[in-house]
């Protein structure tokens, strides 16, 4: 027998949960998840229809007016937005070998993601085509239909 068969692990605490197995496995399940979405997104947009001729601010207007499209769109930058931080996360973790760095990298990430997460949420949710929209401009007679 080796000797390192005989160690024992008497001395270790077990451990609730492991951050990096979830991590591991949350970039596993939202990698597929991703495919649907995005191969979804762009069949929904550059095949149905007219293809890539139609896309314009009204079909924008008119997937957005639906809360279906909303929420495919909102799901598709939350994990895409989470599923590259943490892939940049484990190459700093990886790479970067100054703890302090590590970590000011690592924050920045998680902030950088957690910004545009919000934006892009924001943005998708109080997005009305009408804001804005001028007397003289080209979306009044639609919009005061609408009103």
């Amino acid at each position: 027998m080796s000797a390192a068969a005989t160690v024992t692990t008497e001395g270790r605490k077990p451990r609730r949960f492991n951050l990096e197995k979830i991590g591991w496995l949350f970039m596993r399940f939202s990698g597929v998840l991703l495919i649907v979405l995005i191969f979804g997104h762009l069949f929904i947009n550059l095949m149905v229809g007219k293809g890539i001729h139609a896309i314009d601010f009204a079909f924008v207007a008119g997937k957005y007016a639906t809360p279906f499209w909303q929420w495919w769109d909102v799901l598709m930058l939350w994990l895409a937005l989470i599923h590259g931080a943490n892939g940049m996360r484990t190459i700093v973790n990886d790479y970067v070998t100054r703890p302090g760095v590590r970590k000011v990298l690592v924050w920045a990430l998680g902030l950088a993601a957690a910004l545009l997460i919000l934006l892009g949420t924001l943005v998708v949710f109080t997005f009305d085509p009408c804001n804005g929209v001028l007397e003289s401009g080209a979306m009044w007679q639609t919009c005061q239909a609408a009103k």
